[in-house]
């Protein structure tokens, strides 16, 4: 380890969105022939009356207008409202955002007269907007439409806009469009406008089937699709009989749930067509709603493609189809030989995977099965080899049964029935002996009764509930962004403090919970050696039990790499977690965190509780030994370690597992692994805890499984020569983290040389004294290696670090992970490499020191190939770097110790509230190729782009700032600025 001072947001009652689709403000124009009218108004939420505890909230950003409506919330059950006052219409839009995981309602009221409850599908996360559509009839020339939270409601949503249109008959709807080459139109999915959408749009029509829209002159087309396969799918997009462009529409969260995709053209005429053609190069596989013509305006938030519009159930046409989730191979995770192929006609998505041809060629697809149960799984296929082949399934890196595929020239299924758990699962198809599996092609995936995994951040089992969003009769801390002070570190930057008897915080569940994790402070001893105290928990007013509280894993000191000496000063780190069983408590719930007279803590500052509902404890598989059969005894304080070392001694040598039983095992020293698979009966449940700032598992060659298990650690400071790692080393080929949570160790995980094709997913790390993760090519390359829905949080430095420190890292991604505080360097830090992705993923609440995401030459070896940054969310990221006194940018490119020649390729990018610059380029070095195409950057404290000490050359195409506080751009160089269309702001 060394010093890197380049360096979640959790979904919540109060949220807003990242990325979201358009709205066209102004006259719209049906889409028929004849054209007829269709009026089209949009009304800001944050602009109407709004009563009973709904207001106006800006702390997250995406919303459209100057904010977005929150206090839906259970305190102002039966009175929060949001009233608009809006022209005639016979159509209402609303656009709400809900990340509680269920379904929600409000009443819908015009004119003062209830109408009827409306229900607000979950959307895949607090960071996404859905569309609710309501047929009305408003004849009057102005009209009230009121949103309220009636006592029959259940609420907690969010409000962003409403849209009130006019259509006349025929006007707006695909289904009234010219369909050719077997689009048709269907209604077999809910959620659309007019009489029904636009399906067809399969594989088996691919190259010709076609929507074609007659329209008059005008600058600005929304689409309304649904896109339930998993993945972005593509169409071409035609005006006037010319391909403009091939444009993305991103996934949405099913088949029943409608996202927005808007693109600026160029319709002069008094009549044009446009038409959406799926051509051979084009993915297809979407339905089609309708489409809005609007005056042309300038892409902002909503032009980027949407992440996920909202969530909702079942599957359909198009994709994969079956009634539960589609999963496309090529955007799974695959190792061993497989590669991306396009040669072979007729798949979905962007290709498919050949070359199963090696023992250990493999692909596992992460599903989210929404409860514990068999699932129908159907593989899409081909295999010319011209005889059956044999694979092995996996799941969740169990070896579930042999599968041979029949020979198959053209694309076919296999189903398969497995078993599944609540959440996450891995299921893996892998080459296990010597055989020919070549001719083997591999399409998709869908599971029956699956549904889609999170569009941006980790899919987790858990709900997170703000104490600063919550009741209580505590003090609720001053949003700050001040290193050393307590709220900078809280997510959201504020939380609630408990100081006298009876002050409490309480919160609704919104999903059954058995068990919760609380993220909290109480002060310090005197010697920093830690105190201990009690808070009271209570449910439905009933006291349940006392939970223990800490600050021993908490509270450093002095300068880097900190301490334990109070005296010392410049204390921080003030945060720790604790994980309790409560007892079975249904939806409906209200839980409350008391400070009562036995509890002694003089304060205790809560920040959030993550609720769940944990499955009972899995039982050994099949073909493991249990450590306890070595001599491990758990629950007692003795040192495990040599059971442990006899029991994996044991399993190697007769080719089985090692089994690690419920309860918690101390080891005082690393555990060396190779070739040998560790499992537990759940990370609630099996734990292996480190002594002395010694223990973790250490992988020393390939074929490593490590799943549903905690490696504790008891770190307390930073000690990076002596202290070890929770998982660490080199993982050689074909291994495999699952399930497994890390904490109070020195670093989570550690990926060193050697390393090629680990994956790594649904970890929880949280309370690290340095990293979270580090893929650390020191002596040897790192490679293949993807990190995916994990969750990470209170780091100690950069979250997720890929460092190319002797050798390169390269051809690795992080995906789809929610990274929340951490507390000195970056979210995400790339530090050279070649090829290396960082996608889908929720960063926020960075401390000191820090970007949200750093693509920096500071450390190691130059960059040798391009850098993607797609699809991420940075909210309050960037960070003042105190020795320096430099400002740090929410983005930074960091050129300092050689130039970066190579792309640094950033799309599809939502920046939120940063401290400082939204995008920083800086230093003393070239930045030869940046190329930034649908960055939307809402609100910054200084600039929305700074170019500082820098030389070189951008591309910018619908990158937007607004609320940049010193200005869009500062550029007092030479640097050279290509611009596309769609840029503002600057």
């Amino acid at each position: 380890m060394q010093r890197r001072l380049i360096a979640g947001p959790r979904r919540r009652v109060i949220a807003a969105a990242a990325a979201t689709a358009a709205v066209i403000v102004g006259a719209a124009i049906a889409l028929s022939a004849p054209p007829a009218a269709a009026a089209t108004a949009t009304y800001q939420a944050e602009s109407a009356t709004l009563s009973g505890g709904a207001s106006v909230a800006t702390d997250h950003g995406g919303y459209t207008g100057s904010g977005f409506v929150g206090g839906y919330t259970d305190g102002n059950k039966g009175s929060a409202a949001t009233t608009f006052s809006v022209q005639a219409g016979n159509q209402l839009a609303l656009r709400y955002a809900n990340g509680t995981g269920s379904a929600k309602t409000l009443s819908l009221y015009v004119g003062g007269v209830r109408l009827r409850q409306i229900s607000l599908p979950a959307t895949a996360s607090w960071d996404t907007w859905g569309m609710a559509t309501e047929a009305v009839s408003l004849t009057a020339a102005s009209n009230t439409v009121a949103y309220r939270f009636d006592s029959a409601d259940s609420g907690n949503v969010n409000l962003d806009s409403l849209t009130v249109s006019t259509a006349a008959a025929g006007g707006l709807e695909a289904e009234n469009a010219v369909l050719s080459g077997g689009a048709v139109v269907a209604s077999d999915h809910g959620g659309y406008t007019g009489t029904g959408f636009v399906g067809g749009y399969t594989d088996g029509n691919k190259g010709s089937a076609a929507t074609s829209f007659t329209v008059p002159a005008t600058g600005s087309l929304t689409l309304r699709y649904a896109n339930g396969t998993g993945s972005a799918k593509t169409l071409s997009l035609y005006v006037g009989g010319v391909r403009l462009r091939q444009i993305s529409l991103p996934a949405t969260a099913s088949w029943d749930t409608w996202g927005m995709a808007t693109e600026a053209v160029s319709l002069t005429a008094a009549s044009n067509t446009v038409a959406y053609r799926f051509d051979s190069a084009d993915s297809g596989n979407v339905n089609l709603d309708s489409l809005t013509v609007g005056p042309a305006s300038s892409p902002s938030a909503s032009s980027s493609p949407s992440p996920t519009p909202s969530a909702s159930t079942s599957g359909g046409t198009g994709g994969t189809g079956g009634s539960g989730a589609g999963y496309e191979a090529e955007t799974a995770f695959f190792s061993g030989g497989p590669r991306l192929a396009t040669a072979a006609g007729g798949y979905s998505g962007g290709g498919y995977l050949t070359g199963f041809t090696a023992v250990g060629a493999r692909v596992i697809v992460a599903v989210n099965s929404p409860a514990a149960g068999s699932r129908q799984v159907s593989l899409r296929y081909s295999n010319t080899s011209g005889a059956a082949q044999p694979l092995s399934q996996y799941v969740n890196g169990i070896k579930a049964a042999q599968v041979s595929l029949p020979a198959a020239a053209t694309w076919t299924s296999a189903t398969q029935t497995v078993t599944l758990r609540a959440g996450v699962n891995l299921i893996g198809w892998q080459v296990d002996t010597a055989v020919n599996a070549d001719g083997i092609n591999i399409d998709s995936v869908n599971v029956d009764g699956s549904q889609p995994l999170s569009s941006r951040g980790a899919t987790v089992p858990y709900v997170e509930y703000r104490a600063a969003d919550a009741t209580t009769n505590g003090t609720k801390l001053a949003p700050s962004r001040t290193y050393l002070s307590l709220a900078s570190e809280a997510t959201g930057r504020s939380a609630v403090q408990l100081t006298s008897t009876g002050q409490y915080v309480q919160f609704t569940l919104t999903r059954p919970a058995n068990a919760l994790t609380i993220r909290y402070s109480i002060p310090d001893s005197a010697d920093g050696a830690g105190a201990g105290a009690p808070i009271s928990l209570y449910a439905n007013g009933a006291h349940v039990r006392d939970i223990a509280l800490t600050s021993k894993y908490s509270w450093v000191y002095g300068a880097y790499p900190y301490t334990n000496v109070p005296s010392q000063g410049s204390a921080h780190h003030f945060f720790d977690e604790v994980r309790s069983t409560i007892g079975d408590f249904p939806a409906g719930t209200v839980l409350r965190l008391q400070k009562d007279a036995a509890d002694t803590a003089s304060s205790y500052t809560i920040d959030v509780v993550d609720a769940e509902q944990v499955a009972a404890a899995y039982s050994m598989p099949t073909g493991f030994v249990s450590i306890t059969s070595a001599g491990a005894t758990a629950n007692d304080g003795t040192d495990d370690t040599n059971a442990v070392n006899n029991a994996i001694s044991t399993a190697r040598s007769s080719g089985q597992g090692v089994w690690i039983p419920a309860g918690t095992f101390d080891i005082t020293s690393r555990i060396n692994l190779a070739g040998v698979a560790v499992r537990g009966a759940g990370q609630w449940y099996s734990t292996v805890r480190g002594r002395s700032g010694k223990g973790g598992f250490f992988a020393t060659g390939s074929g490593v499984t490590i799943a549903d298990l905690t490696m504790s650690g008891d770190v307390t400071y930073r000690d990076d020569t002596n202290f070890d790692t929770g998982i660490e080393g080199n993982f050689g080929t074909g291994s495999l983290l699952f399930d497994v949570r890390i904490e109070h160790t020195k670093t989570g995980l550690w990926v060193g040389a050697g390393t090629d094709g680990l994956y790594a997913v649904a970890l929880r790390i949280a309370d690290t004294i340095a990293d979270g993760v580090n893929l650390n090519a020191y002596n040897g390359t790192v490679q293949n290696v993807r990190l995916d829905q994990s969750a990470i949080r209170n780091t100690g430095d950069d979250a997720l670090a890929m460092f190319s420190q002797t050798h390169a890292v390269s051809n690795s991604a992080y995906t789809f992970n929610t990274v929340q505080s951490p507390l000195l360097a970056n979210a995400v830090g790339i530090y050279g490499g070649s090829g290396n992705t960082v996608a889908d993923n929720l960063l926020s609440d960075t401390v000191t020191g820090s970007a949200g995401i750093a693509v920096s030459s500071r450390f190691g070896i130059p960059f040798s190939g391009p850098t993607t940054v797609t699809r991420n969310t940075l909210t309050r990221t960037g960070g003042h770097e105190p020795n320096w006194n430099s400002d740090l940018g929410a983005l930074w490119i960091y050129a300092n110790q050689s130039d970066i020649t190579t792309p640094v390729i950033v799309s599809n990018l939502s920046i939120v509230d940063s401290t400082y610059q939204a995008v920083l380029l800086s230093d003393g070095h070239r930045i030869a190729d940046l190329r930034l195409d649908h960055v939307v950057i809402t609100g910054a404290g200084t600039w929305g782009i700074d170019l500082l000490n820098v030389t070189g050359a951008m591309t910018a195409s619908y990158v937007t700032v607004t609320g940049a506080a010193a200005g869009g751009l500062n550029n007092p160089g030479s640097f050279v600025i290509t611009r596309g269309p769609g840029n503002t702001g600057w």
